[in-house]
């Protein structure tokens, strides 16, 4: 068994006791994604103070909550539409609340080009979930690309912890908007290999297999 593997098994055993006994207080997932967004918001504060590292810890706790309240609606069956744009929507403020203290940080101490460079990766940041969102209307799934979410989040509690922001908004900034030109291009390929289909006759069911 490899170091990675092992670590995974025992950070896995950890969060199923967590989500076992947040099930077991009848917690509402709500309630934990709502307090997942409050957590971001004081990190952000902290990054918009310049104690990235204070940040970094603060993000960690964030990211725990990101990753339970989910597996506690399922574990409680209380998996609903309304969860799940809940989740998402409060995910997007989290993303944007995060980047809006490193904003704050750099503009106090009159870094235009970092703040430059933070917008950029805002936007990709908020792009890479739109665009899959909005190509999801138009073809059944969207998940192509490396820089989701998670990668996101681990990247900014790493440069924290490390103090070196600088490498993680420019990967971010770089590899989250070639995210939003990769799912363009599949979107696109996916988009018209289904109208093709259609033309032909093919049923839809046929052309999602």
């Amino acid at each position: 068994m490899t170091y990675t593997k092992a670590l995974g098994i025992f950070f896995g055993r950890i969060i199923d006791k967590i989500v076992g006994a947040l099930a077991l207080s009848k917690i509402h997932p709500n309630v934990l994604t709502f307090l997942g967004l409050v957590i971001n918001v004081w990190a952000a504060f902290l990054f918009a103070g310049g104690k990235f590292r204070n940040a970094g810890i603060v993000l960690i706790g964030a990211g725990l909550f990101d990753m339970v309240d989910g597996r506690v609606a399922r574990e409680t069956n209380q998996v609903t539409r309304f969860g799940g744009f809940f989740d998402s929507v409060l995910d997007r403020y989290s993303d944007l609340g995060v980047l809006m203290g490193l904003l704050v940080y750099y503009a106090s101490i009159d870094r235009f080009f970092y703040i430059v460079l933070t917008a950029i990766a805002m936007t990709g940041s908020v792009m890479v979930s739109y665009s899959r969102a909005r190509a999801e209307n138009a073809i059944p799934k969207c998940k192509v690309g490396f820089l989701e979410r998670p990668e996101r989040v681990v990247l900014l509690i790493l440069g924290a912890l490390a103090n070196r922001m600088a490498p993680v908004l420019w990967v971010t900034a770089v590899l989250s908007n070639l995210t939003v030109v990769h799912r363009m291009i599949y979107t696109f390929q996916e988009a018209h290999r289904l109208e093709d289909a259609q033309l032909r006759g093919v049923p839809e069911r046929a052309i999602n297999r």
